[in-house]
């Protein structure tokens, strides 16, 4: 597939790279190109050039932004470019806050998720939650003794999971998938448990694991 990343940080290139690595075609949107010619050389397939470049390039759109600046990001990208496309949202509604004993604060409430917000504010894109609840340093084929890790998802649009549900069995994670949009009410906040740990006590390696019986 064409994957257009609305992004270029550490969060977007590691998903980046992660696309290239299983065969898809990847150009990242940024504002500023030339602070991703590290990323380009380190990624010789690899493109990058605006925001609106990467949103027309791309059959499906990342978002992985600072969630203050999601909703910014994607007017940019353009609405036109986001109609019928799945967007995979990656973002966190972190607040410009110290964590208090480490645990982050949003500016979302858990009656209305960030994606929410979002999917009203574009409701011609196919809006599916992943990556929020875990490190960069994991989203690609992480290697865990238990197997691999669970990755909660959800979204309105069914046939939009199905194709994040491959996506993310090429990146080595088993899929959650929560349902419709308000499950990213619950989903978000995972982003909060998964950093306390690592706030607390430095600790940034672990995943979520959903066990069945």
């Amino acid at each position: 597939m064409k994957v257009g990343i609305i992004g270029s940080g550490v969060v977007a290139e590691t998903l980046a790279s992660g696309f290239i690595k299983h065969g898809h075609q990847v150009m990242l949107g940024t504002r500023e190109v030339a602070k991703l010619e590290p990323w380009l050389q380190a990624n010789p397939g690899g493109r990058a050039g605006g925001m609106a470049e990467a949103a027309a390039f791309g059959d499906l759109v990342v978002l992985a932004v600072k969630g203050g600046a999601a909703r910014d990001a994607l007017s940019l990208a353009g609405a036109d470019h986001l109609v019928g496309k799945l967007v995979i949202d990656a973002t966190n509604p972190i607040a410009d806050r110290p964590p208090v004993n480490g645990v982050l604060s949003f500016f979302t409430t858990l009656d209305e998720s960030l994606m929410e917000r979002l999917q009203k504010a574009f409701p011609a894109a196919r809006f599916v939650k992943a990556f929020n609840s875990v490190g960069n340093r994991q989203m690609v084929n992480p290697a865990y003794p238990g197997g691999r890790p669970s990755m909660f998802i959800c979204g309105n649009d069914d046939a939009a999971k199905q194709v994040v549900r491959g996506i993310l069995d090429q990146f080595g994670w088993e899929t959650a998938d929560m349902g419709k949009i308000e499950a990213a009410r619950a989903i978000e906040p995972l982003c909060m448990l998964w950093c306390i740990p690592g706030l607390l006590h430095n600790e940034w390696t672990h995943a979520f694991k959903l066990l069945h019986t």
